[in-house]
């Protein structure tokens, strides 16, 4: 009686502890969840067009507002600002001193806010570092957690105003909470692409990722976003050729993937034409749909010595009030030819600490996210300031750190 009584005394405070510790596990993981979300929604600048018919004030402001909230959640689970080495996030922290350089030479107001909040945001991802290389892989399965809220709205949306959602020369965008199709685009083939990777490596299951993949391939498909097309096969290709000689499902998957696509090749050739010309003509093909027309405009752009090494700030992320649509040369116009070197810096970085990993399927989701980000830089501005772009590639950080 007593040797029992002794065992339970004994075995309890163990217990607790353990209960504990579980319990504070999961209010970890909630609120980095969270701040995660407000760093993702953060990136999703408002513009006109919901159908909820807010005033564009009103839109930005709950955007900008997710930073400072996503910090708050931050310092409640990170209090004694803990943070580990990591050489990607001071490759960010060079791009965030340089605009800090050329804010203070513009003296533009702009320029200076967009700075703080550039500075706020990698300030944010600082903070973060405790949980990067976690066996678990905690934060990419909240990146693409939040990667499935942002499909959801743009589906949610195009049930509620089908019009308004393919106004847009026919393609899907979001209007529950305005999405331009190539973000949806954007998000859809990330998702594509992760999902399948954990499936492969058994880290998720058939009927969860048919679904996602399902979804999330429609929502593409509805979008004819080309370069989220061509980086969604590039990303699956080099995540593919880490892994196959040591994964046999990778290797079934891929001979069917391969097959699928020689198939649809020769039966339905002119619809995947029809589907990429997307009713344009040879000039709107060869012009990348306009986008040479300003990339012109930013190279032949008048600058002195210090704005072209610099840039112009984070203010003059367009030309002419419209998006330049291409990383390297955003960069350029913002940061100068020292933004197009940090952000290049970045890429290998990345591309050379996946190829020290030994294969597995960490390396493989890291190399899938970076060749995205690769193929989509060309076309889209990505890297240089704050962008859901960013945040893919601190999510394959994460896995490579």
């Amino acid at each position: 009686m007593k040797a029992g009584l002794v065992v339970s005394l004994r075995s309890y405070p163990a217990a607790a502890w353990l209960d504990r510790g579980d319990a504070r596990e999961r209010s970890i993981r909630h609120r980095v969840n969270v701040a995660w979300g407000l760093l993702f929604f953060n990136t999703m600048t408002y513009t006109d067009g919901s159908v909820l018919h807010l005033p564009a004030s009103v839109g930005k402001g709950l955007a900008q507002a997710a930073l400072p909230l996503a910090v708050f959640v931050l310092l409640t689970v990170n209090p004694q600002i803990k943070i580990r080495p990591n050489a990607f996030l001071c490759l960010v922290g060079l791009l965030v001193m340089e605009t800090v350089l050329t804010a203070v030479e513009t003296h533009h107001l702009d320029s200076i806010f967009l700075t703080l909040r550039f500075a706020g945001y990698v300030g944010a991802l600082w903070l973060l570092t405790p949980w990067w290389g976690r066996s678990d892989m905690m934060l990419l399965r909240i990146h693409l957690r939040w990667v499935y809220v942002a499909l959801g709205l743009a589906a949610l949306g195009t049930l509620i105003s089908p019009g308004k959602a393919f106004a847009f020369d026919g393609r899907l965008q979001g209007v529950l909470w305005p999405m331009t199709a190539t973000q949806v685009g954007q998000y859809a083939a990330v998702a594509v692409g992760l999902t399948v990777l954990l499936w492969l490596g058994h880290q998720l299951s058939g009927r969860l990722s048919l679904a996602g993949i399902a979804i999330a391939m429609v929502l593409l498909l509805l979008t004819h976003t080309r370069t989220a097309l061509v980086g969604l096969v590039a990303g699956m290709v080099m995540a593919g050729l880490s892994v196959v000689a040591v994964n046999t499902r990778v290797r079934k998957f891929f001979a069917v993937f391969v097959g699928i696509l020689s198939i649809a090749a020769m039966t339905a050739g002119s619809f995947i034409a029809t589907w990429l010309e997307r009713g344009e003509n040879q000039q709107g093909l060869l012009s990348l749909t306009g986008r040479t027309n300003f990339w012109s405009l930013v190279l032949h752009e008048p600058r002195n010595t210090f704005q072209e090494i610099f840039g112009f700030g984070l203010s003059n992320a367009g030309i002419n009030g419209s998006p330049i649509d291409s990383n390297w040369l955003a960069a350029y116009q913002m940061e100068g030819y020292f933004g197009d070197v940090v952000c290049g810096m970045m890429l290998v970085f990345l591309l050379a600490s996946a190829l020290f990993q030994s294969p597995g399927i960490r390396r493989a989701l890291g190399l899938f996210i970076i060749s995205y980000c690769m193929v989509a830089a060309f076309t889209e501005d990505a890297l240089a300031d704050v962008s859901t772009y960013l945040l893919h590639l601190v999510a394959a950080a994460s896995l490579l750190g």
